[in-house]
């Protein structure tokens, strides 16, 4: 058994090895594959919209931040993955304070759980870390020896309070924070795990951008591939709408992908621009589409209605918005490349 699961990291590391160029640092990211024979959906660029308007934080030089969460008090966590630490930002002030998570510490996703503390997925540590935001108390839920190095990436919470995660290096897992179980599961197509959510029925899928599909993940551990139609696509990160629809973004492809659980139906559409590279995926509380585009150094809303893309373009260059996150009104990103979150706010 063990022996196997070493054999199945190596030929993982290598076949992240191309996918991934992007993700644990600032290096140029791969550029986009050619499109599939089978062409997406048209979908018309949208006029810019005034009513968005962009701000900038920045945050403490060689944080390199990679997820953000906003807190339920108004403030932002987001891991600082370059220095070990979860940070908070205050975006009243400005102010940022930042809790050191141990020696080792590399800290990828950040969540705020039901209750209402900060979990993270630490790639350093690999290990889950939950984070009191009162006593600033740190918390680790570590992997088993057996599974080293997995590459945690990010989580999210199912409806019986299970906190399930991915590891680019070919596992998913969960945690239940009252007892402190952990178990890890192979993927079904090894490495490539990345991204993850739930549906408001309570349904939790995982995006493999290594292996270019989204899976759905039953209670019990299994997990059923669903390949979207374009093939090498990069399923990166993965978001539910208020109807279970799931939305991919497709590093790869430069597209944005849609399942329908219940119809069984895969929809894709071009992102706008030349090269586009989509890395994050999230949708807000009126069910609008925001993705992170590398190629354009810009935020991208789709709108499901119109079929319209509208573009923000961020207002430093090469910023690197890894992962979006948000709350009625605002949606907030981190800009990795140039040490500074971003926000794009939509209300009045």
């Amino acid at each position: 058994m063990a022996a196997g699961r070493a054999v199945r990291r190596l030929v993982g590391a290598l076949a992240l090895a191309a996918a991934l160029g992007a993700c644990g640092g600032d290096a140029e990211p791969p550029a986009p594959s050619a499109p599939s024979a089978a062409p997406p959906s048209s979908a018309r660029p949208a006029r810019p919209d005034p009513a968005v308007r962009l701000q900038e934080y920045p945050v403490p030089a060689g944080s390199h931040p990679h997820d953000v969460a906003p807190a339920r008090d108004g403030a932002v966590w987001y891991t600082a993955q370059a220095s070990g630490r979860l940070g908070r930002l205050d975006p009243e002030t400005g102010r940022t304070e930042e809790i050191p998570l141990g020696e080792g510490s590399a800290p990828h996703g950040v969540i705020v759980g039901p209750d209402g503390a900060p979990w993270i997925t630490d790639g350093g540590l690999n290990a889950i870390v939950r984070v009191d935001p009162a006593t600033e108390a740190v918390r680790r839920f570590p992997l088993p020896g057996d599974r080293p190095a997995v590459n945690l990436n990010t989580a999210t919470f199912d409806r019986r309070g299970l906190l399930w995660f991915t590891g680019q290096g070919g596992v998913y897992g969960s945690v239940d924070p009252r007892s402190g179980r952990l178990r890890v599961f192979d993927a079904p197509r090894g490495a490539g795990p990345y991204g993850i959510t739930t549906t408001p029925d309570g349904e939790v899928f995982y995006a493999s951008l290594a292996g270019s599909h989204i899976a759905r993940v039953d209670p019990a551990g299994g997990a059923t591939v669903l390949e979207p139609p374009t093939a090498g696509q990069g399923a990166r990160r993965v978001w539910s709408d208020s109807k279970g629809r799931l939305w991919v973004s497709e590093w790869n492809a430069g597209r944005l992908g849609r399942y329908d659980p219940a119809a069984g139906r895969w929809q894709e559409w071009r992102l706008p621009g030349e090269r586009p590279q989509p890395y994050a995926v999230y949708v807000d509380d009126r069910d609008l589409v925001w993705l992170s585009d590398f190629g354009a150094n810009a935020l991208v809303r789709f709108d499901p209605a119109t079929g319209r893309f509208a573009s923000f373009p961020l207002p430093t260059a090469e910023a690197r918005v890894r992962q979006l996150l948000g709350r009625p009104g605002e949606l907030w990103g981190a800009e990795s490349a140039v040490d500074k979150l971003v926000v794009a706010r939509t209300g009045p």
